[in-house]
């Protein structure tokens, strides 16, 4: 279990990392920042932060999605008792928006990204100098709805913005199958060839 203390600085080391890798214009996506919706997102209380601190229940992850509030963006769930292995870790989220598509928590229109402290670096994103405020390690899990994330895509594809992300990273797959879900919520888009898309 952790103390508010560390709940504290949990979420001020979130809202630093964000400033410090995620809000700054980078020559890597364009000159756009990483995040290009983050500084207003946390500008405009759009943001929640939530605790997941039992064992690999996620009764916490699976009540965000049941309970889903329209007036909050993202939801950041911080997993203290996170799955150690992140092959495993990344497979339960693989599977969860599988889940969420199939309509296990009847609304379809969310997507689910995971990220694990055994993960490599995104050197594209942070360059490994930034300097936390906790000791406590964690796993992040970023609850979104999946048609906004799909819209402001579709808006920043045509900038440039995936170029260098596709070239460096083995993401096709999982952009492919955002799109997919995507696709299947939303019947009237167009079902263009995804290697065209400009990811």
């Amino acid at each position: 279990m952790i103390t508010n203390v560390e709940r504290s600085d949990i979420v001020k080391e979130i809202k630093e990392w964000s400033k410090y890798a995620l809000e700054v214009s980078s020559p890597d996506f364009n000159n756009l920042p990483p995040c290009p919706y983050a500084k207003a997102a946390w500008k405009e209380n759009k943001v929640d932060v939530v605790f997941e601190t039992s064992r690999e229940s996620y009764q916490v992850l699976y009540a965000t999605l049941s309970d889903w509030k329209d007036k909050k963006e993202l939801v950041i769930v911080v997993d203290t008792e996170f799955v150690e292995d992140p092959n495993e870790f990344h497979q339960f989220v693989d599977n969860l928006n599988e889940a969420i598509a199939d309509g296990a928590f009847v609304d379809k229109d969310f997507w689910v990204m995971g990220f694990h402290p055994e993960d490599e670096t995104n050197e594209l994103i942070d360059d490994g100098t930034f300097e936390g405020e906790t000791e406590v390690q964690y796993a992040l899990l970023f609850v979104q709805r999946l048609s906004k994330l799909e819209k402001a895509a579709e808006k920043l594809r045509p900038l440039g913005y995936y170029d260098r992300y596709f070239q460096e990273y083995d993401v096709t797959k999982m952009y492919q199958l955002r799109t997919n879900f995507y696709r299947q919520l939303m019947p009237g888009v167009a079902n263009g060839d995804f290697r065209n898309n400009n990811f």
